[in-house]
């Protein structure tokens, strides 16, 4: 306004329009702009001089939509299409509407409209007025919002290499836009609960209020004013004394400060992570925690210190105490025990065993996340760790009968594990067993001979056995029947008289490779 009367007083002056540019720095079209206003005021310039800003206003001012710049006049055709403009914002949110499709309508009804681009520009000026963002000031410690990122992580599963996508759980603190990210076999209710138990241990206290989208696995009906939740996410709200708050249903910036963190979960965990594989979804969520834990480290670039920092002084002390035992959802199921000793799990398809004794009975099955407990009348007859792959078996050795564990126990020979057995009673017994490893293409023709042979050592004793593997070294070729004999006889209890070393090998001795 100061320039506008340094304008007046200069006009008021005689000064041209040269020199009243020179004067006030302004362009030389503005000058004559406001020349002309001041002359179609009707007021003198004296006159405009004693007036109050206020009052100035209504002379110097003109409304932008009835003149442009340099006094011209605005195109005729903005006032037909002022009118409309928020009739055709309101049609571009129906389903299949375009700005093309409108454009057309518009240019049947005035053919000498605006043109497309012109047309777009005037809606997308109107559709700013409602673009207004509020910024939320966030209270330490009072929520945490959580979602699940859009892209998906996961793993190579390497018994089958088949690739295992997983969920992946994000949670922020918006004071502190302090950070947890876990990776999920899914968006099922146990999974979602267990990454939120995950979360509100590794936070170690509990916030105010916890604050989700309308996600199926938290809320039955959404409803601006009253949501209803899921009875599992109830029983969450009050095991840990918070209060569960959805967002409005497409109105993500109810939540701004995870859906940021869904973006620099891509960029600080995914992007870094990108070329590495995983076998298991415990290798994967620790890689995840690492690159979490550096990035919570990760100093703000418009802020002094780090989201850690700020966590663990202002938001951590506010938070509540975590209750003694976290949260489990605990499902409930019965299976027949069946000729392989093994219930089924049907939710995940997988089979596990009991003692082979049940086999026939109807028991009891109470599972969570983590693990399958199996109960026969009020008595837990087996405990497991949950396993998500289908069609298989966990099976421990107890539960099968002797017959079973044996051939189990055979299934898992190797020469290594009788090399082992062997060490135990004394360096004879295992060059015996090396040298019978060794005496077969395939080492499993060899595995009962080696099982007789270390046997032998609880019939006649350790010692016993040493004594008659050092008598038979000598040798060319070594077997269970001779260790075996040996012992029977009592010929390892007969004083050696002679130094008992190997054949010494020279030339005249032919091997095993002359007759390739």
């Amino acid at each position: 306004m100061h320039q506008i009367k340094r304008i007046i007083e200069l006009y008021q002056e005689g000064r041209s329009i040269w020199e009243t540019k020179r004067l006030t720095g302004l362009s030389r079209n503005t000058v004559r702009e406001y020349l002309r206003r001041i002359k179609s005021s009707g007021l003198s310039p004296g006159q405009l001089l004693a007036l109050d800003e206020e009052s100035l206003i209504p002379f110097m001012y003109a409304d932008t939509f009835e003149q442009g710049h340099g006094g011209r006049k605005v195109d005729a055709r903005y006032q037909t299409i002022e009118k409309d403009l928020d009739r055709y914002c309101s049609e571009l949110s129906r389903r299949g509407v375009t700005r093309q499709l409108l454009w057309e309508e518009y240019r049947k009804e005035y053919p000498e409209g605006y043109g497309y681009s012109q047309f777009c520009g005037y809606l997308r000026q109107h559709n700013q007025k409602d673009q207004a963002v509020m910024h939320f000031t966030h209270q330490a410690g009072e929520q945490l919002q959580v979602d699940f990122a859009g892209d998906k992580s996961g793993y190579v599963d390497i018994s089958t290499g088949e690739w295992i996508a997983c969920e992946v759980l994000v949670c922020v603190m918006p004071y502190s836009n302090y950070m947890y990210v876990e990776a999920l076999r899914s968006q099922k209710q146990e999974d979602f609960i267990g990454g939120l138990t995950n979360a509100l241990q590794y936070l170690q206290g509990v916030p105010s209020c916890i604050k989700c989208d309308n996600m199926k696995t938290a809320v039955i009906r959404a409803n601006r004013y009253e949501p209803q939740f899921t009875e599992a996410m109830e029983h969450v709200a009050a095991h840990y004394g918070t209060t569960i708050l959805t967002a409005r249903v497409r109105k993500p910036r109810d939540k701004p400060s995870v859906e940021k963190g869904v973006d620099l979960t891509y960029k600080r965990i995914y992007a870094p992570l990108r070329e590495q594989i995983f076998h298991s979804l415990e290798q994967l969520n620790a890689a995840f925690l690492k690159q979490l834990e550096l990035f919570n480290a990760r100093s703000f670039k418009n802020k002094v210190g780090c989201r850690k920092q700020w966590f663990e002084s202002d938001e951590k002390p506010k938070l509540k105490d975590l209750p003694s035992m976290p949260y489990e959802i605990k499902h409930v199921t019965y299976s027949k025990v069946q000729r392989n000793y093994h219930v089924i799990l049907g939710t995940d398809r997988h089979q596990y065993s009991v003692p082979f004794t049940l086999i026939g009975k109807r028991l009891k099955i109470i599972y969570t996340t983590l693990t399958v407990e199996v109960y026969h009348d009020l008595k837990r007859v087996a405990l497991h760790a949950r396993n998500y792959k289908k069609n298989d078996y966990t099976t421990l050795a107890e539960h099968m009968p002797l017959n079973h564990q044996h051939i189990n126990e055979q299934r898992g020979w190797n020469g290594d594990y009788f090399e082992q057995q062997a060490s135990m009673i004394g360096e004879s017994t295992l060059q015996v067993i090396r040298r019978v490893l060794e005496s077969k293409i395939f080492y499993q023709q060899t595995y009962n001979s080696c099982l007789g042979i270390l046997r032998l050592g609880k019939q006649y004793g350790k010692d016993r056995l040493e004594a008659a593997c050092l008598r038979v070294l000598t040798a060319p070729l070594v077997n269970y029947g001779m260790v075996a004999n040996i012992l029977k006889r009592n010929l390892d209890k007969v004083p050696i008289t002679e130094p008992i070393s190997p054949v010494p090998r020279h030339e005249q001795i032919r091997g095993a490779d002359l007759y390739q």
